[in-house]
Order: structure tokens, then C-alpha cells, then sequence
């Protein structure tokens, strides 16, 4: 029998690579939970049942017993939440909260996606933003909803994801997708000053191996997923070669950000891609 795989947040960005890889697997029955607040209907992949709506109302929208939930369905961009904090509480806490409660009662395993923001300047960032500090608080929550009801999860960080999918346009877009949008239109590359702030650029391929590693033999928390070359916003500016045009700083804008990702690599998991090779090819076939 297929053990039935929920992916909330499955049109988005990370999500539909997911569900992407997972439907590839005979020996899954996948299915999305996603509101299309940044998510896509472009994004939807083969072998993958869709289903509209919140998080909130997921003991309504979903009908069946999941063997296993990939929680990634929330709000996540960091200088915009603070303009958005309503929709940051009610799709981080309120969400998260629901989808909690609807894994307890079914009894089925959860793998929650942290952010690796609260690693930012040493743990100071949990505090810095709403979108921190709601994430930082739920990987809280979900552990201790493994020791109050025994709910079995594995709780992973992102680092700064890219590749095919990403929101290239708009306020939620992403930094590389940004500076390929600008080259592609001939447009400056804009940088938050200072510029310096590290990053730890992820191919999405590398993060969605690590996510299915570590959903299906990851219990606990601290499984960071994250390439080890770190960069500075202008070094991968510079990478891309367009004109660059620095913006003034920002709110919840860390400096760096401690890479954690140990108890991954104990599973076998290993980064493979590197973001300057894919700035290259991206150069080569125009910024596409």
C-alpha cells in the first residue's frame, strides 16, 4: 500500500520541487495543501493531487490520514514581514498550530521547515523580524509537541535557496532571482547595504534531497540543510557582472549566519551544486 505524503505549501517555491521528487517515488500518494499566496499553479508537477485553502483549515480540507506531513506552508520573507505581520501570525502561528494539532490527532509524522534566521549574528536574529521570531517559536512548538503528545518530527534550516521556480518579480522575490530578472532587462543590481551580509546560497535540488532524506529517517531537531561556501550579497552581485546600485539598509537584515548541518550529513547527505557555476550557466543560456 502507498504511504500517502501531504505537502503543505506544495505550489510553492521549495514545495513543488517536493512534490516533484516525491511523485517520482511509486511508492508514495502525494498531495499539496497551498493557499496560492506565493505559491503557483504553474508550479504543479504530475503525480500530485492539489488542494486548495489554509493551513488553519487543514482538519477540514484534508480527508485522509497522512502517513507523513512536510510542513513548509508558511510566510517566508523576512523584510517584508514586517509590513505583513497579520498574515506572518496567521499563517506561521495560527498554521502551524492547526497543522499540529491535525498531526496529533492523526497520529503521523511531521517534518517542519525551520529557518536558519535564528542562527543569524549568533542567535540574535530570532528577535529580528516577525517572520524570525514566528519561526524561531514554532520549531518550540513543534518539539514540544513530540514531548507533550509523543508527536514523532524532524525539524530542518534552510540556507538561502535557489534555482528553477523562484518568485522573480514582486516584493516576496529572492536574491538571485532578482539579480537574473535585472540582467536579463538590463537593469542595475540592487544591493541592501551594507552589502557584506553573508549568505549561504542553496541549490533547491540540494535542499529538496536533504528535506526527503531527512523526512524519512530524520527524528529531532537540527537538521540544516546549506551549502558551506558562504557569500557576501555583493560577491554574488559581482558574480553576475551587471552595475550595481546599493540600496539603504533595512530592518532584519543579519550580517551571517551559522551553518548547522552535521546531523544531515550523518544521514549521507552531501551539497552537490554550486551557486557559481549556476550564475555561469544561467549567463549562458540569458539570464533564463
Amino acid at each position: 500500500m502507498k504511504k500517502k505524503i501531504l505537502v503543505t505549501g506544495g505550489a510553492g517555491f521549495v514545495g513543488s520541487h517536493l512534490c516533484e521528487k516525491l511523485g517520482k517515488n511509486d511508492s508514495y500518494e502525494v498531495y499539496s495543501l497551498d493557499n496560492y499566496f506565493t505559491g503557483n499553479k504553474n508550479n504543479h508537477v504530475p503525480n500530485v493531487t492539489y488542494i486548495e485553502g489554509n493551513t488553519t483549515d487543514i482538519a477540514s480540507l484534508i480527508t485522509f490520514s497522512p502517513d507523513m506531513v512536510y510542513h513548509l506552508g508558511e510566510y517566508s520573507r523576512v523584510e517584508q514581514s514586517f509590513d505583513d505581520v497579520d498574515k506572518v501570525w496567521k499563517f506561521n502561528i495560527d498554521g502551524t498550530f492547526a497543522v499540529l494539532e491535525f498531526v496529533r490527532k492523526v497520529g503521523c509524522k511531521i517534518l517542519y521547515a525551520g529557518s536558519s534566521t535564528k542562527f543569524g549574528d549568533s542567535g540574535l536574529g530570532v528577535n529580528s523580524s516577525p517572520y524570525a521570531w514566528t519561526k524561531a517559536s514554532n520549531t518550540e512548538l513543534v518539539m514540544n509537541y513530540g514531548l507533550w503528545y509523543n508527536v514523532p518530527y524532524a525539524i530542518t534550516y534552510f540556507y538561502n535557496v535557489y534555482g528553477s521556480r523562484e518568485i522573480r518579480t514582486g516584493k516576496y522575490a529572492t536574491i538571485i532571482a532578482i539579480f537574473k530578472e535585472s540582467m536579463k532587462n538590463d537593469r542595475p543590481l540592487t544591493v541592501v547595504s551594507p552589502g557584506s551580509q553573508q549568505r549561504n546560497f542553496t541549490h533547491i535540488d540540494d535542499i529538496v534531497d536533504g528535506l526527503v532524506l531527512v523526512g524519512e529517517n530524520g527524528f529531532g531537531d537540527g537538521f540544516g540543510i546549506g551549502s558551506p561556501e558562504s557569500f557576501s550579497v555583493v560577491d554574488i552581485a559581482n558574480m553576475f557582472g551587471g552595475n550595481i546600485e546599493m540600496l539603504p539598509e533595512r530592518k532584519g537584515n543579519r550580517m551571517m549566519a551559522n551553518l548547522f548541518t552535521e546531523k544531515t550529513q550523518a544521514l549521507g547527505w552531501r551539497p552537490m551544486k554550486n551557486v557559481k557555476e549556476y550564475i555561469l550557466e544561467s549567463k549562458i543560456d540569458n539570464w533564463i
